[in-house]
Order: structure tokens, then C-alpha cells, then sequence
């Protein structure tokens, strides 16, 4: 096939042939790098190849062919079309008379001019029909008696047979509708007529939506017939072109398999690097991975260290292995005490320093000492001073006494509990009481308590020899994530898994994996959690948000 203008190849297109594999012969492009206008592509570059699947009538613009004006018709318009001339065009009026003479029909004939005729002091329009009644000798020349009709009367006019055209002949045809006249290849660019439109003659010009898939593009390209491209159809010639579609993890995600997915990072992200890993260097364009699905268990830990003055973060894989001890909780103030309750789960405090309480605002705001014992009710209000309602934390006085007698004195306080109101921005200190000195998984911990809580590891990941959370006095469990994570390799000599998390982003992030659990360290910032900024920074900087504890899985490439 011959390369054809993008208007003409969609208009001459049959829905049926679709899917149609188009080479663009020369590109055209607009204003730099702008790609889409209004959703629309608006460059195509000489060369690219388009798998054309579906093309949508957008509009239909009506040309007058005397005046060049346009009107936009709608695409279901109800009015109906008449040819006003047929395809076959002739040079001279003598070409005409002799193709109507040798034909079946005789004359007389009905004809019109693609030009302005002027003769006999009148001009002829080009949508004015003439009807050829006989071929007469007119002032010693061979003419054609064409008859005009003007506002009701009839002119006589003598045209030489030499007279240029082209001209075409008008045949009367059933009226048509919108859809018919674009659908039939025989109507393309032929003047027409409608009784409902204010011009005699008018030319109708589709204008279509091209939906197509290119190579490397993530969503349909839609193409405007309009876009002053010249394309090849070359589907014969491209049974073997397959079209590469990016993927976001996410979309991967959604696929759910065939895995494992040979797969290929097309674009990394800018900022500096989320994850402090040895592997992350290596996730570069270009890089293979192969994606075997999801990892399991689908959630992560987010940890942060106690005793230092920089703390330290980790995201704690649920495979951890280790074992932990739960630690008391420190509370600064009585509204963080509140968050912490639950419930249905006693919560029993010890207070770390003396506090003043505000009994000018209430009696019952009273003072507490360094060993008072308290246990937390829940919320509750009081009325201050000013007749106010105040949101507090009703809380219950235990006894100081422990060991043996404490149910005795559990009794007693039973009886006559002392209440004690703490207004929710009270400035005491306060450390959970507890007795719990059983070790749990990280799976268990996380199952039976809620988040956050206090945990120490007393038992290393045996897996994991280099396991740096035994090293801390403590640590907070912060938040449980279960955002899906899937199980990666890199394809080259060495095999080296990886955990991708499903990112928000066109690129593929990924979580390395060496051993058999994962943590991953958040960097430190000296004013408690802050999210990373999107920053470009040297990629040799020790300063990251994540930091990867290598991880172990079963399977390889």
C-alpha cells in the first residue's frame, strides 16, 4: 500500500478489518515537546509503528464549496442527503455529451460545474444545476443548449461544446442519512444537498478519533484523523510485531500471574533512594528482573529504636523469626495515655514525677507523686471553674502495696475507689506497669496487642547472623503495613531477590532479599518522623529513608 494522508486511510477504512497495523511515513510535530493536547496525540514521529483497534466518529464539519463556510453537524443529525453529481467527471462539455450519447441514456441530461461558468452576460455557479437538452450550432459554433433555472423562469443558454470543466452529471438517488453518506466510498467529497441545512450545496468532511496502541505507552493513544501524517498499512507485514506495554507494579499486582514475569525497568525515580540496601545501586534502566509473584506473609512492621539520641527506623518483616519481650510504655502526658487505651484491656500506669493538680479548675483534679499507681478508665468530662464542660482521663487510684496482699487491696479498692480526673493536657509522666516476661513471635505480638507498643528483643533471628535488633535496649512497634510486597530477582550472574512493594509511581522500587526475614532501617531525624523529601542526592550518601537487612527465600532463578 501506498502511503495515504491519516484522513483519507481512516475514512476509507472498514470497521470490520480492524485491528490495521499503520507505519507513519512522515511524522509531524508540534510545538517541541508537547506529546497530547486534550488527551489527543498530537506527534508521531517518522517510523513509528500504530495498531490501529478502533476508530469513533467525533464530528461533521459541513462546508459550503461557494463561500468556504463551515458549520458543525452532530453526529446523530436527522436530516437526509442528496447527491448533487456523481463521481465520473469530464473535462469539456463535449467529453460529456459524447459518454451520455454513447451510453443507454440520451438526452436530455442534468449537469453541474465544478467551476463558475460566465457567458452571455451571466455567471453560472458551481452549485446551480444545468439540464443539457440538445447539441445545436449557435452563431456558427457547436453548442449545447443548457436550460437554467432561475427563481421560477427558465434561461436558454449556448455553451460551446470546447467549454473547460470538469463537469459532472447529476442523477437523481434515494435521499440518504448522515451515517449512509459517510459509510459509502462513492460520496466521498461530492457535493451534496439537504432540505433542512440553509445552503443548496454543502461538502461534507468527517473528522474521527483514532484509538490506537504504540509501543511503550502505558493507556490507548487516541489519534485525530485531522493530524497531517501520511501512514502505510503494513498489518500483512507485522503478524510478528508485538506491542510493549509498561506496567506498573500495582498493574502487575492486579494481573495476578502467569508468574514468574520476566519484566525490565524502564524508568527509576529521581529523588534520592527510599531504602539504605546494597542492592539498590543495581536497579537501573535497563535492569531484567523476573517478579514471582506475592511475598508472604503481606505485611511489614515499622519499628523505631529506644536509648539513643538519633533514633533509628526499621521496617520489620512479618518472617521475622526473633523473639520478643514486651517493655513498658512511656507516657508524657495524659492525652497519650488515652490513645493508648483500649477497651476491655486494662491499662495500670506508675507515675514518674510529681505533678500539681489544678483543683481550682475542679476538687478532683488532684496532684500525683513519683510511685503513684493508677488505672485508666477511659474518657469522661468535668466541669471546670468557668461552669465549662472539660474532656478528662478518669482514672482509678491503685495501692501503693504489691506482692501478696495485692488482691486483698484490689478488694478494698474495689469497695472505695479513689477516682482521680487528669485533664487531657496534664504534664505528668507516667510508665505502664506490667509483669509480662513471656517471649512472643513478632506474628503473636502483633496479633494479641495493639499498636504501638514497647517490645525488646531477647532472641536474635537464627536465620540472620548479622540480626541488628538484639543490639538496642528496646524498640516501638510503630504501625503494622500491609501493603502487598512481591518476590523479585535480578537476572545476571549472581541471583539476588528482592521484595517490591506496590508502588504509587511508574517505576519498579523493589526490597532486596538475601536471607530469611526482612527489616529495613528508616533514617534517623532529629525531630521525631518525618517523611522523605523528593531531593536528588548523591547516591553514595549514607543518609537514606530505608536501610534493607538482607532476606532469604526458597526461590531461584
Amino acid at each position: 500500500m501506498e502511503p495515504v494522508p491519516l484522513q483519507d486511510f481512516v475514512r476509507a477504512l472498514d470497521p470490520e478489518t480492524l485491528p490495521r497495523v499503520l507505519r507513519v511515513c512522515s511524522g509531524v510535530y508540534f510545538e517541541g515537546s508537547i506529546y497530547e493536547i486534550s488527551g489527543n496525540e498530537c506527534c508521531l514521529s517518522t517510523g513509528d509503528l500504530i495498531k490501529v483497534t478502533q476508530v469513533r466518529l467525533q464530528k461533521v464539519v459541513c462546508e459550503n464549496p461557494r463561500t468556504s463556510q463551515t458549520m458543525e453537524l452532530p453526529c446523530n443529525f436527522q436530516g437526509y442527503f442528496t447527491p448533487l453529481n456523481t463521481p465520473q467527471s469530464y473535462e469539456t462539455l463535449e467529453e460529456l455529451v459524447s459518454a451520455t450519447t454513447q451510453s443507454s441514456k440520451q438526452l436530455p441530461t442534468c449537469f453541474m460545474s465544478t467551476h463558475r461558468i460566465v457567458t452571455e452576460g451571466r455567471v453560472v455557479t458551481e452549485d446551480q444545476l444545468l439540464m443539457l437538452e440538445a447539441v445545436v450550432m449557435h452563431l456558427g459554433i457547436r453548442c449545447a443548449r443548457c436550460v437554467l433555472g432561475l427563481e421560477g423562469q427558465q434561461v436558454i443558454l449556448h455553451l460551446p461544446l470546447s467549454q473547460k470543466g470538469p463537469f459532472r452529471k447529476w442523477e437523481p438517488s434515494a435521499p440518504r442519512t448522515l451515517l449512509q453518506v459517510l459509510q459509502d466510498p462513492a460520496l466521498k467529497d461530492l457535493v451534496l444537498t439537504c432540505p433542512t441545512l440553509p445552503w443548496h450545496s454543502l461538502i461534507l468532511r468527517p473528522q474521527y478519533e483514532i484509538q490506537a496502541i504504540m509501543h511503550m505507552r502505558r493507556t490507548i493513544v487516541k489519534i485525530p484523523s485531522t493530524l497531517e501524517v501520511d501512514v502505510e498499512d503494513v498489518t500483512a507485514s507485522s503478524q510478528h510485531v508485538h506491542f510493549i506495554k509498561p506496567l506498573l507494579l500495582s498493574e502487575v499486582l492486579a494481573r495476578q500471574g502467569p508468574f514468574p514475569l520476566s519484566t525490565e525497568i524502564l524508568e527509576v525515580p529521581e529523588r534520592r533512594p527510599i531504602f539504605l540496601s546494597p542492592w539498590l545501586g543495581s536497579l537501573q534502566k535497563g535492569q531484567r528482573l523476573c517478579i514471582y509473584g506475592l511475598a508472604s506473609p503481606p505485611w511489614r512492621v515499622l519499628a523505631s529504636s529506644k536509648g539513643r539520641k538519633v533514633p533509628r527506623h526499621f521496617l520489620v518483616s512479618g518472617a521475622y523469626q526473633g523473639k520478643l519481650r514486651r517493655r513498658p510504655r512511656e507516657f508524657p502526658t495524659a492525652y497519650d495515655l488515652l490513645g493508648a487505651f483500649q477497651p476491655g484491656q486494662p491499662l495500670r500506669v506508675v507515675a514518674t514525677k510529681d505533678c500539681e493538680g489544678e483543683r481550682e479548675e475542679n476538687p478532683e483534679f488532684t496532684s500525683l507523686a513519683v510511685g503513684d499507681r493508677l488505672e485508666v478508665l477511659g474518657p469522661g468530662q468535668a466541669h471546670g471553674a468557668q461552669g465549662n464542660d472539660m474532656d478528662v482521663l478518669v482514672c482509678q487510684r491503685l495501692s501503693d502495696q504489691a506482692g501478696e496482699d495485692e488482691e486483698e487491696e484490689c478488694e478494698e479498692e474495689t469497695e472505695s475507689p479513689e477516682r482521680v480526673l487528669l485533664p487531657l493536657h496534664f504534664p505528668g509522666s507516667f510508665v505502664e506497669e506490667m509483669s509480662d516476661s513471656r517471649r512472643y513471635s513478632l506474628a503473636d505480638l502483633t496479633a494479641q496487642f495493639s499498636l504501638p507498643c514497647e517490645v525488646k528483643v531477647v532472641a536474635k533471628d537464627s536465620s540472620h547472623p548479622t540480626d541488628p535488633l538484639t543490639s538496642f535496649l528496646g524498640l516501638r512497634l510503630e504501625e503494622k503495613i500491609t501493603e502487598p510486597f512481591l518476590v523479585s530477582s535480578q537476572v545476571l550472574g549472581l541471583q539476588q531477590h528482592a521484595l517490591l512493594p506496590k508502588p504509587k509511581v511508574k517505576t519498579l522500587p523493589a526490597f532486596t532479599k538475601d536471607g530469611s526475614s526482612t527489616y529495613s532501617k528508616i533514617p534517623a531525624h532529629r525531630k521525631g518522623h518525618r517523611p522523605a523529601k523528593p531531593q536528588r542526592q548523591d547516591p553514595d550518601d549514607d543518609e537514606h529513608d530505608y536501610e534493607e537487612i538482607l532476606e532469604h527465600f526458597q526461590k531461584t532463578i
